[in-house]
């Protein structure tokens, strides 16, 4: 982690401290963040007490520190506004287009996949997720392919600790044959929903790089199963991929 240990007002201090632990990949502990910003454990714990007062920033049970909701809601937000969305949806009309089917971006929120973007499909035949629609991670695409960048270890033990039902018959309940698949993500690096959400749907899913860091996002196209079959859509993964470079460039952009 960069170190950005400099003198500044209670107010600076503060964003410091939301922006490193909306950065950092785990929970942080309180000395980490007082070494990190130079500022005393006492201190620390004072802005870290009306932080989590507010609901930018939550203690774990080992009492390490994390974004709170409020932050989430803040970012979500931001990649809401107008001034940074319209390049990423000229992206995906595109992909959109290429594909004849409805494509979006999606992140992970707690246990869930949340859609923040969206781009439909042309046909009159529609199946209506919206955006901010929640997925469960054990039963999306996209979710499994974000459990698949976690090391195997970590994601058994997520795995076995929530509650799987069935959305569907083809929903993967059993958590050994959910885990087989998850590695067989990990080496394909796509993401496939079977008819595992939602009946006659089938979808996948591409990472959005992030530099060296562990993605956050991810592209995914799903459609009916009159109109295409699972292996049908898995033929536009390489445009997919394509997409989720251009969109990678406009996440890091500076904007004027």
């Amino acid at each position: 982690m960069v170190n950005t240990k400099k003198k500044g007002s209670s107010v600076e201090r503060v964003l410091q401290i939301v922006e490193i632990l909306a950065r950092s990949q785990r929970p942080m502990s309180v000395s980490d963040l007082a070494d990190t910003l130079d500022v005393p454990i006492p201190s620390m714990y004072r802005l870290l007490d009306q932080l989590q007062n507010i609901g930018f920033v939550q203690l774990d049970l080992p009492g390490k520190v994390t974004s709170g909701k409020r932050t989430y809601k803040l970012a979500m937000d931001l990649l809401q506004n107008n001034h940074f969305k319209i390049e990423r949806l000229a992206i995906l009309q595109q992909l959109s287009s290429q594909i004849g089917e409805t494509v979006g971006i999606a992140i992970m929120q707690d246990l869930d996949i949340v859609y923040i973007d969206r781009v439909l499909s042309d046909w009159p035949l529609q199946i209506y997720l919206p955006v901010g629609t929640h997925v469960p991670i054990w039963a999306s695409a996209s979710g499994k392919l974000f459990l698949s960048q976690l090391s195997n270890a970590k994601c058994e033990r997520i795995i076995d600790k929530i509650s799987i039902h069935a959305l569907t018959t083809n929903t993967q309940t059993d958590k050994k044959r959910l885990m087989q698949t998850i590695a067989e993500t990990r080496d394909t690096r796509i993401g496939i929903d079977n008819e595992e959400f939602i009946p006659g749907m089938v979808a996948c899913a591409v990472l959005i790089p992030n530099d060296e860091n562990k993605a956050f996002a991810t592209v995914f196209t799903h459609g009916p199963t009159v109109r295409k079959t699972l292996e049908e859509l898995l033929e536009y993964v390489p445009l997919m991929r394509e997409a989720a470079l251009e969109l990678a460039v406009t996440f890091n952009q500076d904007y004027e």
